[in-house]
């Protein structure tokens, strides 16, 4: 009886290290790697190996997640400022040793080929809560500042690779962090209204802006095309505005229930551009309809809702801030990708979180998901 007592199987010792998993969130993430799994399969089952790949990325994230959750967010602390700047270094080391690929320096080789835009996605966040969560009550204006500075050098590191995309998502990560920070209004206020202003204007003088010879010198010649293309994607409808177009169609000719599983036209006649990445989302909409439409969107919904719960219930400054910016970075993702696909936003090559193929936005999701789980599991773990 003793040897027994002594050596309990291997499901009960493992036991202790599922305590505290939240299962709300636990049950958000099921829904939306089911929809990626289906959606994946149908767009790429003659696409080599791509829907297997996709399950093995998911798996990855999973382990990932797991491993992260078991972390407490005390010592994710401690990782902020040595992740941020080897982020950082990395990002600089892509400037002078990078690897150019489709016409962008991005990766780089360190033993295996990494992009660091990716961690910083993560450490950018961290390193922004670190630091407020050192000024907590004693926050003055400089410390924004500090705040802005911390975001500017990965963002601006990564606009020049150039990676428009990436450098959204960063930005959103580390702004949404200094919002909830407690930047004031009146500072929030201004910037927000000469956006909506150059958005007014914008779509005012597209006609005159996007003339063939007309160069904007706040962007560089391919974005400038991808703003323009969005005004009037009809201009280049065989060219620039493909992708545009593509995605419209597929997502309108779905209708209300979708033409079914396996029967999308517009994606298996290899109408839509990367189907499997970026534009999976027209491909889904095409086969699922408005209906799988409304069940991806509350799904996403749900798991923003209950992160922000999470950031709500969080037991440090530390750990809200950290929490809040890592839910936003999936709302960031979602909305992104679903405008840009129905034409509402540039094409900025942003994937849909567990639906596009990609290993390393995976993996960066599953690191995410994992520090919500530890902050979670943190709060649960002190109320007992």
């Amino acid at each position: 009886m003793a040897a027994v007592l002594d050596n309990p199987p291997l499901w009960r010792r493992a036991l202790p290290l599922l305590r505290g998993f939240d299962v709300p969130l636990l049950c958000a993430i099921a829904l939306l790697c089911g929809a990626g799994l289906l959606a994946m399969y149908s767009s790429g089952y003659d696409h080599g190996t791509r829907f297997v790949d996709h399950g093995r990325n998911m798996l990855l994230a999973g382990a990932i997640l797991f491993v992260v959750a078991q972390v407490p967010p005390q010592t994710l602390m401690k990782f902020a400022v040595p992740v941020y700047v080897a982020g950082v270094a990395l990002l600089l080391g892509v400037e002078f040793f990078g690897i150019v690929k489709k016409g962008a320096q991005r990766w780089i080789n360190v033993g295996i080929v990494i992009q660091p835009s990716e961690i910083l996605k993560i450490a950018t966040p961290l390193m922004l809560a670190w630091w407020f969560q050192k000024r907590e009550g004693q926050v003055q204006p400089l410390d924004f500042s500090v705040a802005f500075a911390l975001l500017a050098v990965p963002v601006l590191l990564i606009m020049h690779q150039p990676d428009l995309g990436t450098a959204i998502l960063v930005a959103a990560a580390g702004l949404s962090v200094i919002f909830f920070a407690g930047l004031p209004w009146r500072l929030i206020a201004p910037p927000v209204l000469l956006g909506l202003a150059g958005v007014f204007l914008l779509v005012w003088f597209a006609d005159d802006l996007c003339r063939e010879g007309v160069r904007w010198v706040v962007l560089r010649e391919y974005q400038q095309q991808r703003v323009c293309t969005l005004m009037d994607p009809t201009r280049d409808p065989l060219g620039k505005g493909f992708h545009i177009l593509q995605g419209m169609i597929a997502i309108g000719s779905g209708g209300v229930f979708g033409k079914g599983f396996m029967q999308g036209t517009q994606t298996h006649l290899e109408f839509i551009p990367e189907r499997t990445t970026d534009f999976i989302f027209a491909a889904y909409s095409e086969e699922f309809g408005l209906l799988g439409n409304a069940f991806l969107i509350v799904s996403f919904v749900l798991l923003i809702l209950r992160g922000l719960a999470i950031a709500l219930d969080a037991p440090t400054l530390f750990s809200r801030l950290l929490a809040g910016a890592v839910t936003l970075i999936f709302f960031t993702y979602a909305f992104v990708n679903m405008g840009m696909v129905s034409g509402m936003l540039p094409v900025v090559g942003v994937p849909l979180p567990f639906v596009s193929y990609g290993g390393t936005a995976m993996v960066t999701l599953g690191m995410g998901l994992g520090i919500l789980m530890s902050i979670a599991k943190s709060k649960r773990l002190l109320q007992t």
